[in-house]
């Protein structure tokens, strides 16, 4: 299993930035479709970020344009800039690692594909809190 810890959280007002990281073991990025996810009390956990091994990368309506994900496989680090915050992004963000393939109703799928299935992910960092304020 990938081990996985996320960093960076904190408080910021609105219409500020916050840069999160997520450190992995090694050869993570040549093996997993890694994405970010992120749940705020009482929703569900909303995938809203990914990148695959070849480095394709989309984003969930909520974050795009604000958001980036990025990655730097000489360090193992999964980034995730997040600019122009707003009172809804306040949740704990999770980055998580998948295969790049799962099997469903007898169909093979691509783990990096919106929406996000946050249950085809097998490992996850304990998250980091994101607050913005008014």
């Amino acid at each position: 299993q990938v081990h996985l810890v996320e960093s960076g959280g904190g408080s910021v007002k609105s219409g500020g930035s916050l840069l999160l990281a997520c450190e992995s073991s090694e050869y993570t990025y040549r093996r997993h479709c890694m994405a970010w996810f992120r749940q705020a009390p009482g929703n569900e956990r909303e995938g809203i970020a990914f990148i695959d091994r070849e480095g394709e990368l989309d984003y969930a309506d909520s974050v795009k344009g604000r958001f980036t994900i990025s990655q730097d496989n000489t360090k193992n680090t999964l980034f995730l800039q997040m600019n122009n915050l707003n009172m809804e992004d306040t949740a704990i963000y999770y980055c998580a690692a998948g295969s790049r393939r799962y099997s469903s109703g007898g169909r093979l799928h691509t783990t990096c594909s919106l929406p996000l299935d946050a249950e085809v992910f097998g490992s996850w960092g304990p998250g980091t809190q994101v607050t913005v304020s008014p």
